[in-house]
């Protein structure tokens, strides 16, 4: 009776842990242990007492704060004070920049479903989908990827087309002259150029992304607006951002470049002014831009603004035409045709209605910056490397179908169809982790972590997308010309992993080192406590810390030992078993976290690879959840659920292949043996995906045009004439209709009604027998002629070859 007793109560105390429940969980067990023992007394009942004394002492040393604080709290924040990681002005901005969104819930060890099903953005408004229809489809048809290559530029009536149609004002509200579309919309807008010349993308990217626009809509004064934004919009200025150094690139606080506040001369008189220098290099659009937005340290020598000398990092408006502005050089990013290069200012003078915000927000520079990058980051380049994945996506499985090999297509060849499932697989799931950010930006969140993330990830994707479409074509993907739709992709690659933070550092510093102090619970609160040497507001937040740490360990441990089936899932069906099992590594992962910072403490934030890993599993999280949340948005819809499948396995197995490369690289090899029992007590079980998996990927792609086209949704569909792309999807329209015919003459052989030979020969002698009809026969002829044409690949005279190469 005893033993079940105990038991039952072990069984209540772990059952009141896992629901969240902390203080109850050891208060009530041990209450009913003590009435049960009580019950039982025969002898020495001094023994009772004693032990419920000291419980209730127990109880209310750690339920009376007041008390609590005085005896227990003061003594833990005298030790731990010193352990907490510094943070310098900067990183203090960087870490306060943006909102927390579900990357909060990522961190909780119980995310709430139910919310990230529930949210959604305004969607496209009819405003905003005509013109993806019609102007974006308008501008797209004007560029020519081997023009924009000798040209090095866009075209001049490209330029022209968009100023005119309002590309340059997409993020500029409507009452300042631009077209104030939305995050989702501006989204769907760089994912749909992005699919057809990425020259073109950037060229819309950046005047709405991180830039005098975006910052004087936030920051500018109501005069700064007025003068600067219709401008902007109708593309009388044309804007750049000039950040990044020679010394200060990722560490753009290292930043060298200067002004001055002094009095100088502006437009014929004497004003309050500053005397500007820099040194700025990979500027977007520097060359030809009117309006520099210039980053640089603000100093006040004679103190003509305040007793302070050093103001800080300044965000500032330059026209190009003032004396001692250099412009025009450019770089050459592997050779993609956009305009980025670098500009110098010597001794440059603006007046003060030039600093954005006005001489108020002198200093304020660094958190206007990262509040801008925490939404735009989330939109351009996630954009971008969806464009180009689907528009991977769509060539490619157009090739498949059309260039044979031994008699088949290569579609039917296993190690192509690999390739295929992830090209497959990953498009549908960056396309997800797009279109949720999206939503999240359109509702008004800045999330400066999940930005992180999406930029990382998603370009990351782009890279491995590209990477196995190239092997899969072949010699047709690396013979550059105009039937290649993969050259240029490849060549941006580095682009996308390079700019607004370069992919490594993303991961490994930023991702969770900002994530775990914005987004945990209760760290950031625990840290400014104790720097604030605030013992209640400590005293709250660690108490409830180590209730948080007492229930997840209770989950990790429940959740590990049932392979996640006591985690509840928000709908019914297929997916519910993967909504469970990231819950499961979910509470896996808040426990590791906070036992990493439990026995590394500052020193975390320099062990890079474990953080890196643990950015992987934060990642990879988001990613499994923007698929579920795309499944269920999208209606289950049963010719989606492989795509869900391969998208959920794969990102598990990330999960915990990362989580066990932490644990397994832990210095502190005591906590590392108590994780790895807590987290993987029955081993790992979570897979990649798997083979038969990864042909119902390919063959949802190959065989079921609905989903090849919600696959590749959104993107530019050249005319059918138009070297590419819009050739390889008129061929395999045309093979496509070829099928049935082509059946009947292969069954002809095997019938022995006719010899066999090639294709097109079969189909003469069988329209002479009359096994054809006329329509049949010449629907082979069109789909064999189109199919030996598109196998071709593009061949240069030597002035031809020569005049590509600049000669």
């Amino acid at each position: 009776m005893t033993l079940l007793v105990c038991l039952a109560l072990l069984a209540l105390a772990g059952t009141l842990l896992f629901c969240g429940r902390a203080f109850t969980a050891w208060v009530l067990p041990v209450s009913l242990g003590l009435g049960f023992w009580w019950t039982r007394v025969e002898s020495l009942p001094f023994l009772w007492w004693i032990a419920a004394l000291l419980f209730a002492a127990l109880v209310l040393l750690f339920g009376l704060p007041s008390l609590r604080r005085a005896l227990v709290t003061r003594h833990v924040l005298r030790a731990m004070a010193p352990i907490f990681p510094t943070m310098s002005a900067t990183e203090r901005t960087a870490l306060e920049a943006g909102t927390v969104w579900w990357d909060a819930d990522l961190f909780s060890g119980r995310p709430r479903w139910k919310k990230l099903l529930k949210h959604s953005g305004p969607g496209l408004s009819e405003r905003e989908q005509a013109f993806l229809d019609r102007e974006v489809d308008e501008v797209c048809a004007m560029v020519d990827g081997e023009v924009v290559d000798q040209l090095g530029d866009l075209p001049a009536e490209v330029w022209s087309t968009l100023k005119a149609k309002g590309f340059m004002g997409l993020i500029i509200p409507q009452s300042y002259g631009g077209l104030g579309f939305s995050a989702e919309a501006i989204s769907a807008i760089v994912t749909k150029v992005s699919s057809h010349n990425i020259t073109l993308a950037i060229s819309v990217m950046t005047p709405n992304s991180l830039g005098p626009a975006e910052l004087l809509l936030h920051y500018g004064t109501e005069a700064q607006k007025e003068r600067f934004l219709p401008r902007l919009a109708r593309g009388e200025e044309l804007p750049a951002f000039a950040l990044t150094e020679p010394g200060a690139g990722s560490d753009a606080t290292a930043m060298t470049s200067s002004g001055v506040v002094e009095r100088g001369e502006w437009e014929g008189a004497e004003v309050l002014g500053v005397r500007l220098n820099w040194d700025k290099r990979y500027i977007t659009l520097a060359p030809i831009a009117t309006l520099l937005g210039m980053a640089f340290k603000l100093r006040d020598p004679d103190h003509l603004l305040g007793d302070e000398e050093s103001l800080g990092i300044t965000c500032a408006l330059v026209p190009t035409h003032l004396p001692g502005v250099e412009q025009g050089r450019r770089h050459d990013p592997l050779g993609i045709k956009f305009l980025n290069g670098p500009t110098t200012g010597k001794d440059v003078f603006i007046p003060l209605d030039h600093l954005i915000g006005g001489p108020a927000m002198v200093g304020q520079g660094w958190r206007m910056i990262m509040d801008c990058l925490s939404a735009g980051r989330s939109i351009s380049l996630p954009g971008l490397a969806c464009g180009a994945a689907k528009s991977t996506c769509r060539a490619l499985s157009a090739y498949v179908l059309i260039r044979e090999q031994f008699g088949m297509p290569l579609a039917r060849f296993e190690g192509v169809e690999e390739a295929l499932g992830r090209i497959a697989g990953k498009t549908w799931l960056m396309d997800a982790a797009r279109r949720m950010t999206a939503q999240a930006v359109a509702s008004g969140e800045k999330p400066s972590v999940v930005s992180a993330i999406v930029k990382a990830y998603l370009t990351e994707g782009m890279r491995d997308v590209v990477n196995d479409a190239m092997d899969v074509q072949g010699g047709a993907a690396i013979s550059r010309g105009p039937r290649n739709v993969l050259a240029r992709l490849y060549q941006s690659i580095p682009i996308g992993i390079t700019v607004e933070g370069a992919n490594i550092l993303t991961r490994t510093l930023i991702i969770y080192g900002q994530g775990v102090i914005r987004c945990h619970p209760y760290a950031f609160a625990e840290m400014e406590a104790a720097r604030n040497d605030d013992l209640k507001a400590f005293d709250r937040a660690f108490w409830k810390h180590v209730g948080f740490i007492s229930t997840n360990v209770a989950r990790t441990m429940l959740l590990a030992w049932t392979g996640g089936r006591l985690a509840r899932a928000p709908i019914s069906g297929p997916a519910a078993p993967y909504f469970r099992r990231l819950s499961r590594l979910n509470a896996a992962f808040a426990v590791v976290s906070d036992t990493a910072m439990a026995t590394m403490g500052a020193e975390l934030k320099r062990r890079e690879r474990l953080t890196g890993r643990l950015a992987d599993c934060l990642a990879w999280m988001y990613l499994a959840s923007a698929s579920l949340k795309r499944y269920v948005d999208d209606g289950q819809q049963e010719s989606d659920l492989p795509f869900l499948r391969w998208s959920c396995d794969l990102a598990l197995h990330e999960i915990q292949a990362a989580l066990h490369g932490f644990i397994r690289n832990m210095p502190n090899r005591i906590a590392a043996v108590g994780l790895q029992l807590m987290v993987f007590p029955l081993g790992k079980h979570f897979h990649p995906p798997t083979d038969r998996l990864a042909s119902q990927v390919v063959h949802a792609m190959l065989g079921n045009d609905e989903s090849r086209d919600r696959l590749t949704a959104g993107i530019y569909m050249p005319p059918p004439d138009s070297p590419g792309l819009g050739m390889l999807e008129h061929g395999r329209d045309l093979l496509m209709a070829a099928r049935g015919p082509r059946e009947k003459l292969h069954a002809a052989v095997k019938a022995g009604k006719l010899a066999p030979a090639g294709d097109l020969e079969l189909a003469r002698e069988a329209r002479n027998r009359d096994i054809l009809s006329e329509e049949e026969a010449a629907t082979v002829r069109r789909a064999l002629e189109a199919q030996a044409d598109l196998i071709q690949v593009d061949a240069f005279d030597l002035e031809a070859y020569l005049a590509r190469c600049g000669a």
